[in-house]
């Protein structure tokens, strides 16, 4: 993982004053270590039965998709409200400077369904949560959280109801 960690670019003061964002942009533009990122997220449940990978608008959707492929599996997009063109249910969830909300098609996962969700980053929990709260009011399985890199200083995992986290770079 150090090839992927050495790719991850500092932006600081993004997008807000005192904020440094992690960029993976520069890991999804080499071929090679975007291969190894969607191999890093998906090899921990090949063998899981995951028949769904549920993406988190929107860098979680550049993920999920490969690595749904990856694993033989379908892919449910989870997006912001309004976004969706069937019906949907949605869940509010808090953040640190205000509210936000997602939501996924009402039809997106049948009841018992194995489903793993991925995005790139888990900082302080609230948008990974409300994505596990939406599928298992449908009726899902979430075998695993997989994220390429987590904020562990913000505790963010805490918030994921049991869910397993699988993080391929970690920050204390």
């Amino acid at each position: 993982m150090e090839h992927l960690s050495s790719l991850i670019r500092d932006v600081p003061d993004f997008p807000e004053p005192g904020i440094v964002f992690k960029d993976i942009t520069p890991v999804l533009a080499d071929g090679g270590a975007f291969a190894d990122l969607v191999d890093g997220l998906a090899e921990p449940y090949r063998d899981q039965g995951i028949s769904k990978v549920a993406g988190i608008e929107a860098r979680g959707f550049t993920l999920a998709t490969p690595v749904a492929e990856r694993l033989g599996a379908g892919f449910i997009p989870v997006r912001k409200p309004g976004k969706l063109p069937y019906e949907t249910v949605r869940e509010d969830y808090e953040l640190e400077y205000g509210t936000d909300a997602l939501e996924i098609h009402r039809d997106a996962v049948t009841e018992g369904e194995r489903i793993l969700v991925v995005d790139d980053v888990i900082a302080t929990g609230g948008t990974a949560a409300a994505a596990v709260r939406l599928l298992r009011e449908l009726g899902a399985d979430v075998a695993g959280f997989s994220v390429f890199i987590e904020l562990a200083f913000l505790n963010g995992a805490r918030l994921l109801d049991g869910v397993p986290l699988h993080a391929l770079i970690r920050y204390d």
